[in-house]
């Protein structure tokens, strides 16, 4: 694997050489990440690999590790989600192409010149990753049957005015 991992590669030169990328990068660099984590503490392992299957279709295998900080949304706790990802992105230069892609792969859509950047496609998984409402595991469910006081249930029924009107007449 490569040590360095430049800003932008050309994918489908990549694909050619069959190249692998791999390294760490802190939580703090991903910026349309941050916005959903509590905190940028900690860092996300990854490794890329370009190759071609046996039908000869492009593909950037994504391997992605990483503990993510979020905020459980029972207790107001922070805790580590854990993410673990292994995405096989068939590469496509036009989408009319994605029908033809094997079963098990996503399609990712380059641009003519074949531009990719790497980071971005890192952080677009980590953020597909995150939960709609992060859940700490062995945290207490908060589903409980409350008593509703008669007081309340006459407050709360829409047709109690109408009723009371009723009860005058």
């Amino acid at each position: 694997m490569s040590a360095e991992l430049p800003e932008t590669l050309d994918a489908w030169r990549m694909v050619a050489a069959r190249r692998e990328f791999g390294g760490r990068v802190p939580l703090s660099s991903l910026a349309r990440l941050r916005d959903a984590l509590v905190d940028a503490e900690g860092d996300v392992a990854f490794a890329l690999e370009f190759d071609r299957d046996a039908m000869q279709v492009p593909y950037v295998e994504l391997r992605i590790e990483a503990e993510l900080p979020l905020q459980c949304q029972r207790s107001l706790q922070r805790f580590l989600f854990p993410v673990r990802v292994v995405q096989r992105l068939g590469l496509v230069r036009e989408e009319a192409d994605e029908d033809a892609l094997p079963a098990g792969y996503e399609s990712l859509l380059l641009p003519e010149d074949g531009a990719l950047r790497p980071l971005e496609l890192v952080e677009d998984e980590l953020i597909l990753a995150v939960p709609v409402v992060p859940v700490m595991p062995g945290s207490e469910s908060v589903e409980r049957d409350w008593p509703v006081s008669t007081e309340e249930e006459v407050r709360a029924n829409p047709f109690s005015g109408l009723a009371a009107l009723k009860k005058q007449n």
